[in-house]
């Protein structure tokens, strides 16, 4: 029920603070049509009083030349008139729809792809094999799974795919994930203790290295592309460890078992010892490192896949066409479900919901006497949690016009690599099992991005306070 209070919540302050745009004095008489049929890129005419205080200079450029540009918006001269365009940031509700369902159909060959690995892997006994090595680790941290039960190699790919960054294999596995911790739930309509663990931990999003992060502030002229490696490493490692607490509280699991413990040690002593070695690498040997192994991993993981079918001698071509029939099925079953929450958050961002939120922060902050220049780099997080792709041009927003050096233009990208996208995760995966009662996931997957965002302006501070 938590879901549906919180997507009803997301249209009605959409359309009231869109209703309040409108009937200002001043009011943006094209805010409905940009809620419902604009599109990404629409040339939007500036509210009246933006272009009544341009700056005198762009005035003056003007006598000269055609348009100039400041930031966002483009002026330019009508017959006496000053007129300022800036360009629509996000696609109206109409094309949200058919952004969700090419979303979906995009998603269908690479669920068809690795859900047939799967099947073939579970054929062959691969999962039950990996479950049995991580499973005294997971045992404790999901009581509720049987030892040895497929959910817990399925949890491991997912896990492993986040890790090295491979996006495209790390939902299917994770719906896998999902379905397997879905037949062990006995309210099927109600999330479990374990679907719940998963996702937390799922959303977190710890990766190894931000290699999209890294080729973006490339792209923008960086000084060193990959000096903010090791905040966004600890960033989203804080937000990791934070999930595990926050639903282990919840769920009553005493983390402190000599083999929790000596697990996460050992993973941080890992995430450490590649922290140093990755830093002592230069921007080139990084990215190949990162295509190289990660890339390299996942074929060698099909490559055994088959190997331990044909070992087992089972029909590896009809184990694969039949998970492969699950994946497309599933993919389907998705598309109302993103469609509606990406319906939802359209509306908050073409409202100018966010947009007024930031501000109320930067001008609280600034009221309080302390220093605001992270609220430039906040809009990226705040995005984060409902679009991957809009919180990447917010990122490359704050980066553009040679600013990719700046504090905000680093903590921008480090925002980018501390979380994944909440709200995107809780519609794909409970819709993939039919979930509607989330119970306190969404707020434990919040919280954790909250430590994740904290973290990660600390770490700015710590290493790019001086940043200008």
């Amino acid at each position: 029920m938590a879901l549906s209070r919180i997507w009803s919540a997301f249209i009605i302050i959409a359309i009231l603070v869109a209703g309040v745009r409108f009937l200002a004095v001043d009011g943006d008489q094209q805010i409905f049509t940009q809620m419902v049929i604009g599109k990404n890129g629409d040339s939007l005419k500036v509210k009246e009083t933006a272009i009544v205080s341009a700056d005198p200079a762009i005035v003056q450029q003007l006598d000269s030349v055609q348009r100039v540009t400041a930031g966002s918006i483009i002026y330019k001269k009508e017959g006496q008139n000053l007129v300022g365009l800036k360009a629509q940031k996000v696609n109206g509700v109409i094309e949200t729809c058919k952004d969700a369902v090419n979303l979906c159909i995009g998603l269908i060959g690479v669920m068809t792809l690795f859900m047939g690995f799967m099947s073939i892997a579970e054929k062959a006994g691969g999962i039950r094999f990996l479950s049995r090595i991580i499973g005294p680790f997971f045992s404790r941290i999901f009581p509720d799974v049987p030892a040895g039960h497929p959910a817990h190699g399925h949890m491991m790919m997912n896990f492993s795919a986040n890790l090295l960054g491979l996006d495209n294999a790390a939902t299917p596995f994770g719906i896998k994930a999902m379905e397997s911790l879905q037949e062990l739930n006995p309210d099927k309509a109600r999330a479990s203790n374990a679907q719940i663990m998963f996702l937390c931990l799922h959303a977190s999003g710890l990766t190894l290295i931000p290699v999209a992060i890294i080729a973006l502030r490339a792209s923008a002229k960086a000084a060193n592309a990959t000096d903010i490696f090791i905040p966004c490493m600890i960033a989203t490692f804080a937000a990791t460890m934070a999930a595990l607490f926050i639903v282990s509280l919840r769920q009553r699991i005493n983390l402190l078992q000599p083999v929790i413990l000596a697990w996460i040690g050992g993973l941080s002593a890992i995430i450490a010892g590649l922290i140093w070695y990755l830093s002592t690498l230069d921007k080139t040997s990084l990215e190949f490192f990162s295509g190289a192994f990660g890339n390299g991993l996942l074929l060698l993981i099909l490559v055994l896949i088959v190997l331990g079918g044909l070992y087992k001698k089972i029909d590896i071509f009809s184990a694969f066409i039949e998970g492969a029939r699950g994946g497309f099925e599933t993919a389907v079953k998705i598309i109302p479900y993103l469609v509606g929450m990406l319906v939802a958050i359209s509306m908050l961002r073409t409202s100018g919901t966010f947009d007024y939120l930031i501000d109320g922060i930067k001008n609280l902050f600034a009221a309080l006497g302390t220093d605001t220049r992270f609220v430039d780099g906040l809009p990226t997080a705040l995005v984060k949690p409902f679009s991957g792709g809009a919180a990447r041009g917010m990122m490359a927003d704050a980066m553009s016009g040679g600013r990719a050096d700046t504090f905000a233009g680093r903590l921008s990208c480090i925002l980018q690599g501390s979380s994944d996208t909440t709200f995107y995760v809780i519609a794909v995966y409970f819709g993939a099992v039919g979930v509607r009662n989330t119970r306190y996931a969404i707020g434990s997957m919040l919280l954790a991005d909250l430590v994740g965002i904290v973290t990660s302006i600390l770490l700015c501070y710590l290493f790019f306070g001086a940043s200008v």
